[in-house]
């Protein structure tokens, strides 16, 4: 089986678990990690259900997850976030994706996006595209193409802009970040991660105001193979910790990270 099966795979895998949590929140117990962030006993059977998928096709590859930290070694390492939105999960909000990539020597070359509570997949390869389906039971049906709106587009004004995460979890200093794009952009809310709508066409441009290397590993090249353009603030187009911009052209990148970092300055 080559990689992106695989990585389907577990991502669904890991949606099929995280979906049993979801019907039974009322009973699910939450806790603080050290940063002040939401944890579930959900968030590890999820990353537990992906890695044993991961262990069984790959047994020779590292993989990175936001609950147990990096497992192996080597030139490959599979980074998965198993529910990335925990707050959503445990407000009961359906837009709650599982995650995972694969990193071949440093780039990525495989990403999967799955929104179990809505039934929607999205996924890419390096070279090969990106692409959108439902799920069926078991299956994938109505599986398409996807791309960016606006190629060349490079003006900010009236641009469609979402911000992750939503308003209401937003600090000040947060507010004070995209403040300079908001104030040329157009805020449009999101139904399912705003980087995915990017990539769809939905939107022209997402901040998500931070993030690990797991929240950005795939949507980076899922946005990237829909023919958009990502990066952290410092223009660095690998996924690194902080806040990151997804683009839906090589020019309304450009123009909304000057907006952001004059801004930082």
């Amino acid at each position: 089986m080559s990689d992106l099966p695989v990585a389907r795979s577990a991502a669904l895998a890991g949606a099929a678990v995280g979906l049993r949590y979801f019907a039974a929140l009322a009973e699910l117990p939450r806790e603080l990690k050290s940063d002040g962030s939401v944890v579930t006993e959900a968030d590890r059977a999820v990353e537990s259900a992906i890695r044993e998928v991961l262990g069984e096709a790959r047994p020779d590859d590292a993989v990175l997850g936001e609950e147990a930290g990096q497992t192996g070694g080597g030139s490959r390492r599979w980074i998965v976030d198993p529910i990335d939105g925990t707050a959503l999960f445990v407000a009961g909000d359906d837009r709650w994706l599982v995650l995972v990539a694969l990193e071949e020597a440093g780039e990525i070359v495989v990403g999967v996006a799955v929104v179990p509570a809505q039934g929607r997949i999205w996924w890419a390869q390096r070279g090969s595209g990106a692409f959108e389906a439902d799920i069926s039971g078991a299956s994938l049906v109505n599986e398409r193409r996807i791309s960016v709106a606006g190629r060349d587009q490079e003006c900010l004004a009236g641009s469609r802009f979402g911000v992750i995460p939503t308003d209401v979890e937003l600090s000040e200093s947060e507010r004070e970040l995209i403040a300079p794009l908001s104030a040329m952009a157009t805020i449009v809310p999101w139904s399912v991660h705003a980087a995915l709508l990017v990539a769809g066409g939905q939107l022209d441009l997402t901040v998500q105001v931070r993030g690990q290397v797991w929240d950005y590993a795939a949507t980076k090249l899922i946005v990237e193979e829909a023919g958009g353009r990502f990066s952290g603030l410092d223009g660095q187009p690998r996924p690194t910790p902080g806040p990151a911009l997804f683009a839906c052209s090589a020019a309304l990148h450009a123009a909304a990270l000057q907006i952001l970092t004059n801004g930082r300055d």
